[in-house]
């Protein structure tokens, strides 16, 4: 379950969409995010799965590389969908004393569990097709005007491209001190759900130690190469905008239009 998921994971390639300037790819994320809440019907979330769809072709990521992803998260969505169906009042279609299923519940619920599954999907494309040092030039790029008002924008975005960066790998020391535990006899497996998030309550103190270990490592690795912020710093490879990236905007802007003249007329 662990290792299931891909969020901060960079799957290489050389595909159009891996190419593209990371600005363009984190703006673009923002403006599928704000799609997402536009859309009030099933209609406008078949627009952004078929746009979706297409952006996923295109970058050669396998599908099931992404929706592999989606397993961790299966808790939540059940615990979304459950919530929706039992919690909201309507035309009720059962009930068992308080418990009841009204026909807006699974209407409701299906359309968060939609949403949800678009919206990390799309996140996850993002970290899959850009690799953490582009996303951190990104990002500073971005928020470059905030300079003026004297906010550290180089250390905010290497902040976020280093705790994405690192998902991976501590997820990969929890997979490792789960292992060792149950192979001291640790029952991580069986029980209810209460007991099972209880019986992880003892990981947390080896990966806190480990998290720590790796961010002082990464603090000496970065002092021993002369690391003093963005002041004066120079890039390898400078981003920069280019033909795709302009025609990735206009199509971004052509799905947001659509949308808005589907929600406002039709």
């Amino acid at each position: 379950m662990i290792r299931d998921i891909t969020l901060g994971q960079y799957y290489s390639g050389k595909s159009p969409i891996h190419r593209l300037d990371p600005r363009t790819k984190i703006l673009i994320v923002f403006a599928f995010i704000i799609c997402l809440f536009m859309v009030k019907d099933f209609i406008g979330f078949a627009i952004c799965a078929a746009a979706l769809g297409v952006v996923v072709a295109i970058s050669r990521v396998p599908l099931s590389f992404i929706m592999r992803g989606m397993k961790p998260i299966m808790m939540i969505l059940a615990f979304t969908f459950f919530l929706n169906i039992f919690m909201v009042d309507g035309h009720i279609l059962w009930q068992w004393r308080f418990l009841k299923i009204t026909e807006e519940g699974i209407y409701r619920a299906l359309f968060m569990g939609l949403r949800l599954i678009l919206l990390i999907i799309g996140s996850s494309l993002l970290t899959l097709t850009t690799k953490p040092i582009e996303l951190t030039d990104g990002l500073e790029k971005l928020m470059s005007p905030l300079a003026v008002l004297h906010v550290p924008t180089h250390e905010i975005a290497m902040m976020m491209s280093i705790a994405l960066r690192f998902i991976p790998t501590l997820l990969g020391e929890t997979d490792k001190i789960m292992k060792a535990q149950q192979a001291r006899g640790a029952d991580f497996e069986s029980g209810n759900i209460f007991q099972r998030a209880k019986s992880l309550i003892p990981i947390l103190v080896p990966l806190f130690i480990s998290a720590f270990r790796i961010a002082s490592d990464l603090a000496m690795a970065m002092e021993a190469r002369c690391y003093r912020g963005g002041r004066g710093r120079t890039r390898m490879n400078a981003i920069k905008f280019g033909k795709n990236d302009v025609f990735a905007g206009v199509l971004a802007v052509l799905l947001i239009a659509s949308l808005i003249i589907y929600r406002r007329f039709i």
